[in-house]
C-alpha cells in the first residue's frame, strides 16, 4: 500500500460488515472525510435531497432498498455539517415511498434526524439542450427544487443494464408513470443508458454513496438473493464507482451499458488507470490497487450476466426475427396472479395480459414485447425470470 494520491477519478471503500447504526456512520464518515469531508460537499444554506433507492416495498432482508441505517448516517453527517434543510425521497415503480420506507423502519431512521421522507410529486417537463439521448426530462418537483442531491445507492444485479447502481439510481427521480413511459422512449439497453448518463449530467448529484454491505445478485433488482459483500462504496464520478463495484464482482466494467456509454459522454471513467482507490485503515488513509480490493472485498462468483453481447448485426437480425434475445418469462408455480406485472407494463396495448380472467397466469405477447424487464423488476413473488 502506498500513500494517497491525486489526479484520478476517487473511488472510497471502507469495510463494514454491520447495518449497527454507530458503526455505519463511522464507516461512512471516515470515507467521506477522504473526499474532503461533508462540508465540502454541500453549503450549510442549500436544500439538500437524499435519494435513496425505494423502488418498491419489500422485507428489510431481502436487500431490495437501501438500508436504513446507510440512509441514517448520511442524514447525521448533514446534520453536523450544519445543513438546515433536508429531505429524502423517491419515485417508486409500485407503491409509495413512504410505504417502502415505512416498510423497513427507514421512515423512523430518518426521524430521529428531522428529515422528511416523501413521496416525489409530478412538476413537469424540463429541458435540456446539452442531452444527447435525452433533450427534456419530466422531473419529480423535489428533485428540481433542491440546491444539492446525494444519491444513496443500492449494489444490486439488473436484468437490462446487468447492474443498477449509481447511475441508475437517479432514474428514482423521474416521477410516477413518466418513469414507465421512459422505457417505450428509449427501450433498448444502450439507449436507456445514455439516458440515464444525461440525467446524472443534468442533476449532477453533488456526492454518491453505495450500500454494499449487503447486496443483491441472481434476479435483480428486485427479485434476487441477498450476499453480503461488507463494504460501503463513495465517489463524486458515479461511473467510476459502478466499475469498482463490477471489478468486486468480476465483471468487465465496460459490458455494462452504464459504464460504457458514461465514459463516451463525459460522465466519468471505467477505466483501472483512471480511477484512485483509497481507504481508511487505523487511522491512516490509504490507496489500494485494484487486485488488493478485489482480494478483500469482492466475491468471483457474483450472480451477475457477464456473458458479451454479440455484434450489431447479430442483435439487429435477432431484433427482426425476434430471436436470440433476452425475454422475461412466468415462473407459473411461483405467481400468485396479483397483476403488478400487467400494471408496470409500459408497452400501449399491453406486451402481457391476462387470459380467461385470472385463473391462469399472465402470457407475453413477444411480438409487442421491448425488453424492458418492469415486469420482472416489479414482481413482488419473484415469479418473473430472464432467459
Amino acid at each position: 500500500m502506498t500513500e494517497v494520491g491525486n489526479g484520478r477519478s476517487r473511488v472510497v471503500l471502507m469495510p463494514c460488515d454491520s447495518y449497527e447504526e454507530e458503526a455505519v456512520y463511522q464507516a461512512l464518515k471516515a470515507g467521506i472525510s477522504l473526499l474532503g469531508g461533508m462540508e465540502a460537499l454541500v453549503k450549510r444554506e442549500e436544500r439538500v435531497l437524499l435519494k435513496p433507492n425505494l423502488v418498491r416495498k419489500a422485507k428489510l432482508s431481502r436487500a431490495v432498498v437501501t438500508h436504513p441505517a446507510v440512509v441514517g448516517a448520511a442524514a447525521r453527517l448533514l446534520r453536523e455539517a450544519g445543513v438546515k434543510e433536508i429531505t429524502a425521497g423517491d419515485s417508486c415503480g409500485v407503491g409509495t415511498a413512504v410505504s417502502a420506507a415505512a416498510a423497513v423502519g427507514m421512515d423512523e431512521t430518518l426521524e430521529k434526524y428531522r428529515v422528511p421522507l416523501v413521496d416525489f410529486t409530478g412538476m413537469g417537463a424540463v429541458p435540456y439542450e446539452d442531452g444527447v439521448q435525452a433533450k427534456s426530462f419530466f422531473l419529480s418537483r423535489e428533485v428540481f427544487e433542491a440546491d444539492a442531491i446525494i444519491n444513496v445507492c443500492k449494489m444490486k444485479t439488473h436484468a437490462l443494464e446487468r447492474i443498477t447502481g449509481a447511475v441508475k439510481n437517479m432514474y428514482g427521480c423521474i416521477h410516477g408513470l413518466h418513469k414507465a413511459k421512459g422505457h417505450t422512449v428509449y427501450p433498448s439497453a444502450d439507449s436507456f443508458a445514455r439516458m440515464l448518463t444525461d440525467l446524472n449530467r443534468f442533476l449532477k448529484p453533488r456526492l454518491y454513496i453505495m450500500d454494499g454491505i449487503v447486496a443483491m445478485e441472481g434476479n435483480g433488482p428486485t427479485s434476487g438473493d441477498p450476499v453480503s459483500m461488507n463494504v460501503l462504496l463513495m465517489s463524486q464520478d458515479p461511473v467510476a464507482l459502478d466499475s469498482v463495484f463490477c471489478r468486486l464482482v468480476n465483471l468487465k466494467p465496460e459490458l455494462v451499458p452504464t459504464n460504457y456509454h458514461g465514459e463516451k459522454l463525459g460522465l466519468g471513467s471505467w477505466r483501472e488507470e483512471e480511477i484512485e482507490l483509497v481507504l481508511a485503515e487505523k487511522g491512516t488513509f490509504l490507496e489500494i490497487s485494484m487486485e488488493e480490493a478485489e482480494k478483500r472485498f469482492g466475491k468471483a462468483d457474483f450472480d451477475v450476466d457477464r456473458r458479451r453481447v454479440k455484434s450489431d448485426f447479430w442483435v439487429k437480425l435477432g431484433r427482426f426475427f425476434n430471436v436470440f434475445q433476452k425475454k422475461p418469462y412466468v415462473d407459473r408455480e411461483k405467481c400468485v396472479k396479483c397483476g403488478v406485472c400487467v400494471e408496470s407494463c409500459p408497452v400501449e396495448g399491453k406486451a402481457l395480459a391476462f387470459q380467461n380472467g385470472r385463473r391462469e397466469p399472465p402470457v407475453y405477447d413477444y411480438k409487442k414485447c421491448i425488453r424492458c424487464f418492469c415486469c420482472q423488476e416489479m414482481c413482488p413473488h419473484k415469479a418473473i425470470k430472464v432467459r
